[in-house]
């Protein structure tokens, strides 16, 4: 049977009959609830819970106010069915959701517009409804899991603050969702994906425990399985739940360098050479996810990430070739301008204060096919043509400013280089450099030429002084004719001319960057006598809106800087008249004020919140972030200058000075004469000092000595009784004599036994000779060779000896030298001791010639040793040749030996032929008499004559 419409199958389920009162849709609701609540049936529930989620779209609020507390009440008693289930929670979702419904049927409109964020408020006032929803994710059924997903994305749609607090307080909340990434049905997956980002906004505490819960690589995996940059809404969503983790949080983005994940971007901008070319393979949908891929590499190198953090970033995407990637796309063609816009931010955040990716960027080469130049051009030439360009969009040509400024940020040398190519140089005029365009736009028609052209410029000088005194060497032709103006000269020439703001604002603030902290650029200002009056004519001035009252402010601050930076070189325009000039004619309140109203502006403050250039419009720019932190620095030093109570603090100080003068004066002199004084006393100190340092120092020696002899002559009383220390001495020395002279005796027949070795040598080499010359008697005389191996094998075991006692007999020398050292200290020490008994000076001295003696045979043993170490080696080489020799003799007698077997063989098998023919040549014979044949014996003789010559053969 069909029903007309709903009402009526609620009349047939409810008993209403149509002749009946019509009921409301409150009433409708009402025994609804009542039937779901009150039925001991589990049909009878769960049809009534079906029909409330038939009229939880059309009345939002009568289901809400009336059945949300038996929605909950199902979900935790009847959770076993899995159908009740996701009918309540489908219920729970329609009336929360304040999304646009696609039914056909009118909904009622009344209520408050933010009727699903009230009934969430009720809904989460219960922390415990929070904790059913999340222990209902545990069930795998399709039908309790993916409407208990949307029920939570909903909530926090809704109420995101507050359910991420019931959820991060609830034991493995966040653990629970994030184990949504892993079902196989998609749908689930997907819309978890949604939950995830709803979760993880603005909550830094969320977002650490979703990244320690692995999301980093299961949301890499999901990309690469869903087609990487070419897939489509899943990917858009991993790359935003990706951003949402690692947007301004420093934990997660140090987590994602450490755990290796940087390299995994780089496939995302490995993009082929036909999409390069042309637009066509650039979708809708590829677009914005490259978009978000860039976003995520900004993330991680944001100026406002810690520092630290920011620059190992910047080296993990040099190593992992994320830098050269990004490179590639930026001198690619075809690629979309938003894109690269995109791309060329990206390059700036990546390269900035980092020297390394700055020397990489600086090396880029702009692909030419078909060349248009002799020679390939640098990317930042490439990149500001387009920035001077006026034809090229707003956003791209602040890209590429932006790009420029992070390039020279903290980098001296690439700013020696951008001002390099604004000096006179040899180059080829053919070539186009970065100086010849930033000069091109800086003298432009194009009013945000000039200001990107002087901001770009600016940024080369920054904080350099060197090459700002360069930059004053620049000289302009300005027509034939004329002589050549400076640069410098040049923009004050522009700005006193007036025209338009955005110019003069631009050339202002590189004068000003220009001119702080460098004397010698204030001083070229200063020369010029009109500069100054044009300044104080601005600064005195009072009318204009607010970009003129911007003009007016930089012009006091440029004054300012002259007042600060003055060498009083120029006797017109020195610190004090500057001062004078200032007080009389301008006024050091209306000073002040046009001086700190540059601070109070909008466009000084959005400036200075960060150093990406972010407009829309090309009449938004005024400031550059970089003057804004030198306004910021130098503005409050000029005030200080300028205060009246420091300037008279300082002629009374200068008055003081005069009058004490003289006082000074005599006061250096006393203090000459004292020091005088104090010098020559300090000499008589030293000298001094110097006397009792070496008397007490002789005083120490002496009792170091008397107390060596003293334990000396305590020792040798103790084991030889009364002989005394001398003659001790005289015995030790005699018994190494002795030693010495056994050595020499040893040595001697070591060389005797050498000799006998060179004889045997030279006999074994005579017969190794005799062996070359009669090989073939060798081979029947084997026993000659084994004597001769038995003498090879003799000799190398008494070298081998003899190596050994050698050895010992050097040690046995070393252990005497370090005695007969010891010796000479004693005597030595004997020596210095004052003795005026003349029987000890002659000891001494014969002790000290038995020790010379002893020195000189010591040496002449050593000698002998050393010859006798090279004899041995010589033996050794002679008896390694023998061994040599001797191998190769067996080499060959074995080769010899091998041909007389063969031989030999050869003559067995003839004679085996020859025995066999004999027998044959028999029974023949023996054939023949039977027969009757005769037969002779001279036959038989012959053949055993021929038998004997085969065999003599």
């Amino acid at each position: 049977m069909r029903y007309r419409s709903k009402m009526d199958y609620f009349r047939k389920y409810l008993g209403t009959q149509p002749g009946e009162g019509q009921p409301t849709g409150a009433e409708t609701v009402e025994r609804l609830v009542d039937r779901a609540s009150s039925s001991t049936l589990l049909e009878d529930r769960r049809d009534a819970v079906r029909a409330i989620k038939a009229l939880s779209r059309k009345f939002r609020l009568e289901v809400g106010t009336q059945a949300m507390e038996t929605l909950l009440h199902v979900l935790e008693t009847d959770r076993s069915d899995s159908e009740i289930t996701g009918y309540a929670l489908d219920a729970l979702c329609n009336v929360m959701s304040n999304e646009p419904t696609d039914d056909e049927e009118e909904v009622h409109d009344y209520g408050p517009d933010d009727l699903g964020a009230q009934f969430t408020e009720i809904f989460i006032k219960k922390p415990d409804n929070v904790g059913l929803l999340l222990s209902l994710l545990e069930e795998y059924d399709f039908h309790v899991r993916w409407p208990t997903v949307k029920l939570i994305t909903v909530l926090l749609t809704n109420k995101c603050k507050d359910l991420q607090e019931c959820i991060l307080v609830h034991p493995m909340g966040v653990s629970k969702l994030m184990d949504l990434l892993s079902d196989s049905r998609e749908i689930v997956r997907n819309d978890a994906l949604l939950l995830l980002n709803q979760l993880t906004k603005s909550n830094a505490n969320i977002q650490k425990i979703v990244a320690f819960e692995n999301a980093f690589e299961r949301l890499l995996d999901i990309i690469h399985e869903e087609g990487g940059i070419d897939g489509g809404i899943v990917v858009e969503d991993c790359l935003l739940l990706l951003l949402n983790l690692l947007k301004n949080n420093s934990s997660n983005q140090n987590f994602f360098r450490e755990g290796s994940h940087v390299k995994y971007l780089t496939p995302f901008f490995d993009l082929d050479q036909d999409q390069q070319r042309s637009q066509v393979g650039w979708s809708a949908q590829k677009v914005t996810n490259i978009h978000l891929v860039l976003q995520l590499v900004r993330s991680l190198v944001s100026p406002s990430n810690p520092q630290q953090l920011t620059s190992n970033c910047q080296k993990t995407m040099y190593t992992c070739g994320l830098v050269q990637q990004l490179c590639t796309i930026l001198m690619a063609s075809g690629v979309p301008a938003d894109v690269l816009t995109e791309t060329i931010n990206t390059v700036a955040e990546v390269i900035r204060g980092n020297l390394q990716n700055q020397e990489y960027f600086a090396s880029v080469m702009a692909p030419s096919n078909p060349p248009s130049y002799p020679s390939l051009i640098p990317a930042i030439v490439v990149l500001l043509m387009s920035m001077v360009n006026e034809k090229q969009p707003f956003t791209l040509r602040c890209a590429v400013l932006y790009c420029f400024q992070s390039f020279l940020y903290k980098n001296e040398v690439g700013q020696s280089q951008i001002v390099q190519t604004l000096l006179p140089t040899s180059a080829d005029v053919n070539t186009i450099s970065a100086g010849q365009l930033l000069c091109g736009g800086l003298f432009s028609t194009d009013s945000l030429s000039n200001w990107f052209a002087a901001v770009a410029m600016l940024n080369a000088i920054s904080d350099n002084a060197t090459q700002k005194e360069q930059l004053l060497r620049v000289q302009l032709a300005t027509s034939l004719g004329n002589p050549p103006v400076s640069l410098l000269q040049q923009c004050c020439n522009i700005v006193a001319q007036g025209g338009r703001v955005q110019t003069r604002l631009g050339i202002l603030m590189l004068l000003a960057t220009w001119m702080a902290d460098c004397t010698t650029a204030v001083a070229h200002f200063l020369f010029n006598t009109a500069n100054v009056p044009y300044l104080i004519s601005q600064v005195s001035s009072s009318d204009g809106d607010e970009n003129e009252q911007n003009v007016q402010g930089l012009c006091a601050f440029l004054l300012g800087i002259c007042l600060l930076c003055n060498d009083d070189q120029n006797e017109t325009f020195t610190t004090t008249s500057l001062w004078q000039i200032i007080e009389k004619r301008i006024g050091l309140e209306a000073f002040t004020d046009k001086l700190t109203q540059v601070t109070k502006s909008e466009s000084y403050t959005r400036a200075m919140k960060k150093p990406h250039i972010n407009y829309k419009q090309a009449n938004e720019v005024v400031f550059d972030y970089e003057f804004c932190r030198l306004f910021k620095s130098v503005e409050h030093d000029i005030l200080k200058a300028l205060s009246s109570n420091n300037r008279e603090e300082s002629k009374k100080q200068l008055a003081n000075l005069k009058e004490h003068e003289s006082i000074v004066t005599q006061y250096k002199d006393l203090i000459q004469e004292q020091d005088g004084r104090l010098r020559e006393a300090q000499g008589q100190l030293e000298n001094i000092q110097s006397e009792y340092n070496k008397a007490r120092k002789q005083i120490e020696d002496y009792a170091q000595q008397i107390q060596q002899l003293k334990d000396q002559n305590a020792l040798l009383k103790a084991t030889k009784g009364s002989k005394s220390s001398d003659s001790d001495k005289e015995e030790e020395v005699r018994s190494l004599n002795d030693r010495l002279q056994s050595l020499s005796l040893q040595l001697t027949e070591k060389q005797s036994h050498i000799d006998k070795l060179k004889t045997d040598l030279s006999v074994a080499e005579a017969r190794v000779v005799a062996q070359d010359l009669g090989e073939e008697d060798k081979e029947n005389n084997p026993s000659e060779t084994a004597v001769l191996q038995q003498t090879v094998n003799r000799l190398n075991t008494d070298l081998h000896e003899l190596r050994v006692e050698v050895s010992s007999k050097d040690a046995e020398i070393h252990r005497l030298n370090s005695e007969c050292s010891q010796l000479q200290t004693q005597l030595q020490q004997v020596q210095s001791i004052p003795n005026t008994s003349q029987e000890s000076d002659a000891k001494a001295a014969s002790l000290s010639e038995e020790v010379t003696k002893l020195m000189d045979e010591r040496n002449t043993l050593q000698d002998r040793v050393k010859k006798a170490n090279e004899e041995n080696l010589n033996l050794i080489d002679k008896v390694h040749k023998m061994e040599e020799e001797l191998s190769r003799k067996d080499g060959e007698k074995d080769s010899v030996k091998e041909e007389l077997e063969t031989l030999k063989k050869e003559q067995e098998d003839l004679l085996v032929l020859l025995a066999d023919q004999d027998t044959k040549i028999d029974k023949y014979k023996q054939k023949l008499k039977e027969l009757g044949q005769e037969v002779e014996d001279d036959d038989d003789d012959d053949d055993f004559d021929d038998e004997d010559v085969d065999d003599e053969s």
